[in-house]
């Protein structure tokens, strides 16, 4: 039986969101912007995805977005709030997901908008401090990741906000990890980013709330639907799936998120006792409950994970999406960690729910980082 702990790159359908969903493919599937009974039935139950979201994430229902996924709502926030905005400056980090730093390429390549990194220490955190100088009176936008998707490192968001704000910058935030772990609301974000598929929705749901105070620039034109934000027909059965499981994830999430971490830790302390040379990547406490990321100097991750599979584990090397590069990771790289390092790496992450003692798993990954290493 084969033992997934592959969560940060998709999780499975949760029972109860495939319920929810269920009725708007089939017997309310009328399009929400048709002004008839079928259509008004859909509207309804979009309108009320809104508002449960807006519950979770502390905004007005009017501020929720729905998207694709956080690759999309990622690239609505940059685009959309810096084009929105008259000044032409964007910060953020070397850390972030490639939707990110893609996104802020685009804008310095063909809108003339400068783009500043602001410096990360070599566990992944962003100090207020370092934020703070990497601020000008151009700013138009802060986007920063919540949890990062790789090594798990938690940014202090509350802080982060208020040194944006004291300069009169909304700060964007990539929760698409940390939602399920961490809380949504009261951290001073004015944009926020949820991919349905890490949380037990199906893939192709996701959410951008943006406070309605700020100009936006939308990325997709047509009948203005979402406020004008997001022109085309909504995904009525996805917004309820996404709805759903964003309120199971919130209701679970400060038991499960104090369970997860002792199942964490106890798998990373054993790990480094059983495996000469490994080390911990990311912050060491201030990390995603299910995350453990190591690096295994002298060995090949992607083949650590071959032998891992042949063990029944199936973990990743780092983001999903940037699988089969044989390029190594731009976040480890930018905590400090050699180009030869990095290309070790491995990252377990956990899913919400799991009840199996880690202890075998650790086993296994000392028997195939010594099967890797003996081949040397």
């Amino acid at each position: 039986m084969t033992l997934y702990l592959d969560n940060a790159a998709t999780t499975p359908v949760r029972p109860e969101v495939l319920e929810a969903m269920a009725p708007y493919l089939t017997r309310f599937f009328g399009n929400p912007s048709s002004h008839h009974e079928v259509g008004e039935a859909a509207a309804s139950a979009l309108d009320d995805a809104r508002a449960r979201i807006a519950l979770v994430l502390g905004m007005r229902a009017g501020d929720v977005m729905f998207t694709s996924g956080g690759t999309e709502s990622n690239n609505a926030a940059i685009k959309g709030l810096v084009l929105g905005s008259r000044r032409r400056h964007l910060v953020t980090t070397a850390i972030e997901h490639e939707s990110v730093l893609a996104s802020a390429d685009y804008l310095a390549r063909l809108h003339d908008v400068s783009v500043t990194h602001a410096p990360v220490d070599h566990t992944g955190a962003l100090a207020p401090a370092a934020l703070r100088d990497a601020l000008d009176d151009d700013t138009a936008l802060v986007s920063i990741g919540y949890a990062n998707n790789e090594v798990g490192t938690i940014q202090d968001a509350v802080a982060l906000a208020a040194v944006a704000h004291e300069r009169g910058v909304p700060l964007h935030l990539d929760a698409v990890q940390a939602a399920g772990w961490l809380p949504l609301a009261g951290l001073g974000a004015d944009a926020i980013t949820v991919a349905g598929h890490k949380i037990g929705a199906p893939k192709g749901t996701g959410i951008l709330a943006v406070r309605g105070r700020l100009p936006f620039e939308p990325l997709l034109h047509g009948g203005g639907q979402e406020r004008g934000r997001r022109s085309g027909t909504p995904d009525v059965a996805g917004a309820v799936a996404i709805a759903r499981a964003l309120e199971l994830a919130e209701a679970e999430r400060v038991d499960e998120a104090a369970r997860v971490s002792m199942l964490r830790d106890a798998f990373i302390a054993r790990v480094l006792a059983l495996v000469p040379g490994a080390r911990i990547t990311g912050h060491p406490t201030r990390r995603l409950p299910g995350t453990a990321s190591f690096v295994f100097p002298g060995t090949n991750g992607e083949t650590v994970l071959l032998e891992l599979e042949r063990r029944g584990i199936v973990s990743s090397s780092g983001s999903a999406c940037a699988a089969g590069s044989d390029a190594a990771s731009h976040v480890l790289l930018a905590l400090g960690v050699s180009p030869d390092d990095a290309r070790t790496a491995v990252r377990f992450t956990l899913p919400h729910g799991i009840t199996v003692s880690l202890d075998p798993v650790a086993d296994a990954v000392a028997d195939a980082v010594s099967a890797v290493g003996s081949r040397g």
